[in-house]
């Protein structure tokens, strides 16, 4: 099936692009990696009257550690983040959740910016974001606002921007040492979306307990799940199997998986607890400094 008719935009700077979203509101969408919106459009679920194309923007590229943040600009590509030094080096949970997207044709256009922006609770990055406490920096037509990923997410599809707004830049605070994480998913085929998937990224004190804890879920839910009552549970706690498994039970209650033809949700809540022990303890061990 091919994609209504709709008329296309390729503007030269944000600012531009930004117009264009504020002159015809929800007609139109942003077009980056494409790898979201484009199917969509095939299949006639999404029709929009008006394509804003980015692509053309200079200056949105860039991935770069500034001041403790990652930063990630709009157009960084699934695909930069796999060869990058700093994310291979302090964001493991970032590394394995980039490598584990479709296949490398489209990891090569898909953004990470636009990944977060669809708002599809199967997407994978929503989860990492959720779990290493990230933040979005949004521009529109009112200017320059900074929102926690976990006020991103609204309900299915849908996110807390505007008709107007980009999201210009993705922040992910620096993890401090004795930090590790780690992204587990469980997929019918190579490539596929998630049938479950867990995010964990821990951080040790000096005595080897754990600090602090991010969790975050995969298509359990209408929305990506951060797993609070979760993550509170470890807090302070030595990283053995009865805080892990406590952990993992407290997970699966925060989750609300449908049944589907991927699996029942009995079956997804019981993997979203054995997936989580098992990514808090690949962090765990990456914290402790093994591979």
């Amino acid at each position: 099936m091919l994609p209504a008719q709709f008329e296309y935009h390729a503007p030269e700077s944000l600012g531009d692009a930004i117009a264009l979203l504020k002159q015809h509101g929800d007609e139109a969408k942003v077009l980056s990696g494409g790898h979201s919106l484009v199917p969509l459009m095939k299949l006639r679920f999404a029709a929009p009257a008006h394509i804003v194309d980015i692509n053309g923007i200079p200056g949105l590229d860039y991935l770069k550690e500034e001041n403790g943040v990652l930063k990630i600009g709009a157009l960084v590509r699934e695909a930069d983040l796999e060869t990058s030094d700093v994310v291979a080096s302090k964001f493991p949970l970032i590394l394995d959740t980039a490598k584990q997207i479709a296949d490398p044709q489209v990891r090569n256009r898909a953004t990470i910016a636009g990944n977060l922006a669809h708002g599809d609770p199967a997407n994978d990055h929503p989860a990492t974001m959720l779990a290493l406490g990230a933040e979005v920096v949004i521009e529109g037509s009112g200017g320059e606002r900074v929102l926690p990923v976990s006020e991103l997410f609204v309900s299915t599809l849908t996110t807390a921007l505007a008709s107007d707004e980009i999201i210009k830049e993705v922040r992910v605070p620096v993890p401090p040492g004795k930090s590790g994480g780690a992204y587990l998913k469980i997929e019918r085929r190579v490539g596929d979306f998630a049938i479950v998937a867990v995010a964990a990224q821990v951080t040790l004190d000096e005595s080897g307990n754990i600090a602090s804890a991010g969790i975050g879920l995969t298509n359990v839910a209408p929305v990506p799940v951060k797993a609070t009552d979760a993550e509170a549970s470890l807090a302070g706690k030595a990283p053995d199997e009865a805080a892990l498994e406590e952990a993992g039970r407290l997970a699966a209650e925060s989750c609300d998986p449908t049944t589907d033809n991927r699996a029942p949700a009995e079956y997804k809540r019981a993997m979203v607890k054995e997936l989580t022990i098992r990514a808090l303890r690949r962090a765990v061990e990456r914290a402790q400094g093994g591979k």
